[in-house]
């Protein structure tokens, strides 16, 4: 690809393949694309042995197709309707609040799939490249008229009459399939990424339903070799350092460099301050109180707490951690309007653990590589997103 110079002003994109030079043409979106809306069909037109495949509303997400809510039609339905038939490589859109986290929710059918559309979904008809047309639905200046030309509706519809009012400039037909198909690999690579992360977060979600006790039960279903002893219960008080509540009289500061919170339950707001508060080396966890009681964090490295923060200081927080996230700790928040989570309810609260500290370091120091493996997918994937976003930037004008 070549960099174009700045100061040419003419109609084409920062950044594109070599051997293209043409200006880009500005059309309305309404002649480059267009809607075929989905049939009005039935409720008691479903039947629940497997048909044809009725797509949705539902279905449609701005990362693809989702059958997790799946429904059938007669299978003589496709007959019936060929005017409503889509099938793998087509390319639908939501219709009715058919923006989330400014992105348009429009898809590609997947290979092997074939489907009817019902209303409130719409097959796009293009008059271009259908890859490139897709890609150039997803600029965000587009997404952004669109979502402000339907806000004043309740709830936002998007119909064709929308499209008639956005220009959009467009390269010859090779050009827009070479950017269409390099967009869809780099999409590829997005989604084949997704679900190895995806699948990393189930995997970790299992392994802490299987190797921590069940309720009534006394041992793991799964565990390491060499542990066979019936897991004890205990105050948490009695297995760890420290519990306490920070101070009431620091001033909270905008200094997050001291610390590296992540997300187990809930909001990643953590108060922090910019002078140190020494616990000899050990991790410090955190319970929000108030709105967000029963959020958990984990800190490592010197921080002052708040007087709205019950901590919890161990020698072993890794295990601590991981079995205080398969605790509801919002059981013990207390009081209306902003609950309370008192370190007294923490220091009293019955949990069970292994008999020998070696099984509780060998369960911490496992999620604890999941997480950073976890962590480390995840970085690679923002890393992408944000390249796609690049892209879009600059291949197009």
């Amino acid at each position: 690809m070549a960099k174009i110079d700045d100061s040419v002003k003419k109609k084409v994109p920062e950044l594109r393949f070599k051997g293209f030079t043409d200006e880009w043409e500005e059309r309305k979106l309404s002649n480059v694309v267009s809607l075929l809306g989905g049939n009005a069909f039935k409720s008691k037109d479903s039947v629940t042995e497997e048909g044809v495949c009725w797509l949705k509303i539902a279905n449609v997400s701005n990362s693809g197709i989702k059958w997790n809510e799946e429904s059938f039609l007669p299978s003589d339905y496709w007959e019936r309707y060929p005017n409503y038939r889509i099938v793998a490589g087509d390319y639908v859109m939501a219709l009715t609040r058919p923006i989330i986290a400014h992105e348009l929710k429009i898809a590609k059918m997947p290979l092997g799939s074939n489907a009817l559309l019902n209303q409130r979904v719409a097959k796009l008809i293009w008059n271009m490249n259908a890859d490139f047309g897709f890609q150039l639905l997803r600029k965000r200046n587009v997404v952004d008229y669109i979502e402000q030309t339907i806000s004043g509706t309740d709830p936002p519809n998007l119909s064709g009459n929308t499209f008639e009012k956005i220009m959009v400039s467009v390269p010859e037909t090779v050009e827009q399939e070479k950017i269409g198909r390099f967009l869809e690999t780099v999409d590829n690579l997005l989604a084949v990424n997704q679900r190895k992360l995806d699948l990393l977060k189930e995997q970790k979600k299992g392994c802490l339903q299987k190797m921590f006790p069940k309720n009534g039960a006394k041992v793991p279903e799964l565990r390491f070799a060499g542990f066979a002893d019936d897991w004890e219960e205990r105050k948490l008080n009695e297995n760890v350092e420290n519990i306490g509540t920070g101070r009431s009289s620091f001033k909270a500061g905008l200094d997050y460099s001291e610390q590296t919170p992540y997300e187990v339950l809930g909001s990643t707001s953590v108060i922090s301050y910019s002078d140190s508060f020494d616990h000899s080396g050990n991790f410090v966890l955190t319970a929000r109180v108030g709105a967000n009681a029963g959020n958990l964090y984990k800190h490592s490295g010197n921080v002052k707490i708040s007087d709205n923060t019950v901590y919890i200081q161990s020698k072993n927080l890794e295990f601590i951690f991981y079995l205080l996230t398969k605790y509801d700790l919002k059981k013990l928040a207390f009081g209306t309007g902003q609950p309370l989570i008192k370190a007294s309810e923490l220091k009293n609260l019955k949990l069970f653990f292994p008999k020998k500290f070696e099984e509780q370091q060998k369960i911490g120091s496992f999620f604890k590589q999941l997480d950073d493996t976890i962590a480390l997918h995840q970085r690679k994937l923002d890393l992408l997103k944000e390249q796609k976003k690049g892209f879009l930037q600059n291949m197009f004008v």
